[in-house]
This record gives structure tokens, C-alpha cells and sequence, in this order.
């Protein structure tokens, strides 16, 4: 990954409705967004030129802002273009997409009610993945956090705001602290729920069977979606159930999904070991998953 700061960087932003350089894209420091995490946003990937699931993601991004209360000043239409737009402007073929919505200066406080509301749109190249290759081909380590996925009585699971992201912010650090790549996370009935930023698979081959948590406190994942669909076509019994976790050692592999992560083995978690390696069905899947996003451009 790149050293260079994400704010001195070459290139554009789009910034609601105008292309601005990349270093003058700034907000005032008095922000509603910046202060109580009123925003919402997407990850989203380009292959070589093409952005995966383009359409589905610019959905999920009105969705999450109407869960928060923010209309988007903008049409599901002109956000698509916007993205389309950004990428020739930024001549990048394989890079990450960032749409970001927030409340602005007009008001500070909690309440919302004469907020205005922002939108940009950034793109990069050196986020290939969430975890370095080496490490994905090896497979990666996790620890269970000691933070919870709340309850969505508690924070709004099903919109991708920046708010509930504290959480797996100090969920990576721990992990990271102690020498693991990502951690595991629970949710609040002390399930298995999925990773920092990523959902999680666990595979019984010999019975040809894919378990994976229930998507009912956190996020149902695009790519999470998108795997699903593409390991049923090839014949697997996929069972979305609430997984406990003395149940995860019964498990031979386990892999995670996202939008950086793709589809990432899992070596280990806390002290049950996965197999990994070219002869597993998880890296056969990372392999499928490429040809797949390859094949829809």
C-alpha cells in the first residue's frame, strides 16, 4: 500500500455536483458528520474499468440514508454517472470507490432538522485488498474481540454508517496489537456475527456444506450476496444460521467476503487452526470470485 497521505494526494474528488482537487476537498472542522457520525457511505470496487455491482451499491448507499433520516440531494441516476464520470476523470481501471453522505455546518447539535447534506465521491488504486496477498494465500489470522455487534434496537445494522464502524475500528486494533490480521466479532446474544470488515463462511467439506452467520444485526454484504449465489450454482448446501462459538472448531475451513477483502482464507481463530492452501475449496472460491468479477465486465 501506498505511504502517501490520504489528503496530499494528486487527482480528483467529486464533490457535490463538481470535480475538486484532490488537496481542496476539505470540510469545516465544525461538521455535524465529523462530530456525531452523521454519515453514510459505500465501498465499492472497479474492475478494469468497470465497477462491480455498481447499481446495487448506490441502493444500499439511498437505503442507509434513509435510515439515518438524510435525503440525498441527488438521484440514484446522477450518483451512477458521478462514479462513472470520476473514474475517466481519474484514469483508473482497478481501484476502490468511496461514495461518503453527511450533515454538513448548517446546524451543530443533535438535532437534524434544518441539516444540510453533502455528498463526494473518491477513488484509489492501493487498496488492491483488505490484506495483503501473501497473506490471503496463506490465510489470515483472526482473535475474537472483546466488542459486540449490538442489538439493531441499538444502532441501525442494515444502514452502512459510519457510527457503528467504532467498534471494528478497535476490534482491528486489538487484533492487530496482538498480532493477528483482523479480529472475529460476536454479536450481542454472544453469536458469531462476522469480521472488522467482512463476513465470515465456515465449510464442512465432506458433507459439501457452507454455514454462515445470519445477517439480522449486521450488514448482508454485497459480495456476501454475490458468494452465495455463486457457491450454490456450484452445487453447495448453504445454511444461514445463528453459529455458535464452540461450533466454529467444527468446522475444516473458513473464509471472509467484502469489497477489499474478496474472498480471504482463514488460518486460524484464536487457537483452532483452518486448512489453507491450493488444494482447499476456499482458495479454489478465490479463484471463482476472480473469474466472476472478470466475466461480469
Amino acid at each position: 500500500m501506498s505511504n502517501i497521505p490520504f489528503d496530499n494526494r494528486d487527482g480528483w474528488i467529486w464533490q457535490n455536483g463538481d470535480f475538486v482537487a484532490w488537496r481542496d476537498a476539505k470540510i469545516h472542522i465544525i461538521t455535524q458528520g465529523l462530530h456525531y457520525a452523521s454519515a453514510v457511505f459505500e465501498g465499492e470496487r472497479a474492475y478494469n474499468g468497470v465497477i462491480f455491482k455498481s447499481l446495487e451499491h448506490t441502493q444500499r448507499l439511498f437505503r442507509s440514508a434513509e435510515i439515518m433520516g438524510m435525503k440525498i440531494p441527488y438521484s440514484q441516476e446522477e450518483i451512477n454517472k458521478a462514479k462513472n464520470d470520476l473514474l475517466l476523470k481519474m484514469n483508473m481501471k482497478n481501484c476502490y470507490v468511496r461514495p461518503i453522505v453527511w450533515r454538513g455546518s448548517n446546524q451543530m447539535g443533535l438535532s437534524t432538522s434544518s441539516a444540510d447534506i453533502h455528498v463526494a465521491i473518491a477513488i484509489w488504486n492501493d487498496w488492491a485488498s483488505y490484506f495483503k496477498i501473501e497473506d490471503r494465500l496463506k490465510g489470515i489470522t483472526l482473535i475474537t474481540s472483546p466488542w459486540k455487534r449490538p442489538s439493531p434496537e441499538t444502532a441501525p445494522s442494515q444502514a452502512k454508517a459510519s457510527g457503528p464502524y467504532v467498534i471494528c475500528t478497535m476490534s482491528k486494533e486489538f487484533a492487530e496489537k496482538k498480532g493477528y490480521h483482523d479480529a472475529l466479532m460476536l454479536d450481542y446474544r454472544n453469536y458469531v456475527a462476522e469480521g472488522t470488515g467482512a463476513n465470515i463462511f465456515f465449510i464442512k467439506d465432506k458433507d459439501k456444506e457452507i454455514h454462515t452467520p445470519i445477517a439480522d444485526c449486521f450488514l448482508n454484504g454485497i459480495t456476501r450476496q454475490t458468494v452465495i449465489e455463486m457457491l450454490k450454482r456450484k452445487g453447495f448446501k448453504l445454511i444461514e444460521r445463528h453459529i455458535k462459538p464452540n461450533e466454529i472448531s467444527q468446522f475444516q475451513e473458513a473464509f471472509l467476503t467484502g469489497t477489499a477483502a474478496e474472498i480471504t482464507p482463514i488460518k486460524s481463530i484464536d487457537e483452532i487452526l483452518y486448512k489453507t492452501g491450493k488444494e482447499t475449496l476456499s482458495y479454489n472460491f478465490m479463484n471463482d470470485f476472480t473469474n466472476l468479477v472478470n466475466s461480469s465486465i
